[in-house]
């Protein structure tokens, strides 16, 4: 499957988007890095010193899209893909190769003291609290480094605080926390300056399900109490569905997808689910020819079918068969987003090869 540039079509949400404010405008935006190529053994590394090959890795390549004020939006890829390069650039972190991003209307790389007011970056696999003193010693020192009035500084603290359940571990050593209880604590840190514009890198990555619907409920409300602009990536694909209407989906450094996540399955899903309930057990061959078999138990047949073909199919199944039931469907979100992801590894893996040197 070869991945290009596809945008669903617009949906009211979108339409409402386009008259909000912007918070986060990008346009053309890359970052290239260039990698040594070492050929292995021991000839390889002294062949090395004399001629160095090196290769230029397009981490983000060409990325423009635009994101509203107050729009939480997922930020999707397979590994690799540039997410969180993306995410570094439009904090300051990284400095672009090409092209321009603006940010709450500021350049991300001058990191303006009032930007950096205003922003935050939670990186699920990593910390910024201390480990071997209270969280609590953290949110002190992150209210004097963003200057937090001490009437507001307490009144955030204690609603944060309050919606996370943090008053018993507030004077423990983060090293004593799990992981949940130190992931509610970094959200905390992150959010005692108020920021306007929000990047979360997988918040929810190695929690149980019930601490992952916790912490979706905060960043939900957080989102409607204060307006913030969120972008957040994650492999949990119910971190997605939960929180974004609209998602964007990047390959290789590019956008290949940016619309509504309930159009998504329409932009990448060739066929339409059908199930079919039988008044009587039926055979095997019975239902040959309809489509591709997904499950079947001899009451029940579950059916992938073209786009274009389901009408027809649909009144054969009708007609030749003992339906007792019948629903028509798009595919589960999650197998489509999967599908994405594994084709484009799939292709990336076989660029791979062709470009691969033999025997390396």
């Amino acid at each position: 499957m070869q991945l290009g540039a596809r945008r669903a079509p617009d949906g009211p949400s979108q339409s409402d988007r386009r008259d909000a404010p912007v918070s986060i405008d990008v346009r053309d935006l890359s970052k290239h890095y260039e990698v040594h190529r070492k050929s292995p053994g021991v000839l390889g590394s002294l062949r090395g010193l004399v001629s160095r090959t090196n290769d230029t890795v397009r981490a983000v390549d060409g990325v423009s899209f635009q994101i509203a004020t107050g729009e939480i939006v997922g930020f999707l890829g397979p590994n690799g893909a540039g997410k969180t390069t993306t995410l570094k650039l439009l904090s300051g972190l990284l400095h672009p190769t090409a092209g321009h991003a603006r940010v709450l209307g500021f350049d991300p790389w001058k990191r303006d003291h009032a930007f950096l007011r205003q922003l935050s970056l939670v990186m699920g696999q990593k910390n910024q609290l201390w480990w071997d003193i209270p969280a609590m010693e953290t949110f002190l020192l992150n209210r004097e480094i963003y200057e937090i009035p001490e009437p507001v500084f307490r009144e955030t603290l204690t609603e944060l605080v309050d919606l996370l359940d943090l008053g018993r571990i507030l004077q423990v050593q983060v090293r004593r926390l799990s992981l949940g209880e130190r992931m509610k604590c970094e959200l905390a840190a992150a959010l005692l300056h108020r920021p306007r514009v929000l990047f979360l890198d997988e918040p929810t990555i190695g929690l149980d399900v019930v601490m992952q619907k916790a912490i979706r409920q905060f960043v939900d409300h957080y989102r409607r109490r204060f307006g913030a602009t969120i972008v957040l990536t994650s492999h949990y694909m119910d971190d997605v569905k939960e929180l974004c209407e609209r998602i964007i989906i990047i390959d290789r450094g590019r956008v290949i997808y940016d619309g509504a996540l309930a159009e998504v399955s329409a932009v990448y899903a060739a066929y339409r689910v059908i199930t079919v309930r039988f008044e009587r057990e039926v055979g095997n061959a019975e239902v040959d020819g309809f489509g591709t078999v997904a499950s079947f138990d001899g009451f029940t047949a579950t059916l992938h079918i073209p786009r274009a073909e389901v009408s027809t199919q649909a009144a054969r199944l009708l007609a030749s068969l003992p339906v007792a039931d019948v629903t028509i469907e798009e595919p589960a979100i999650d197998d489509v987003i999967r599908h994405v992801f594994s084709a484009s590894e799939r292709d990336r893996d076989a660029k791979s090869r062709e470009t691969s040197p033999v025997g390396a």
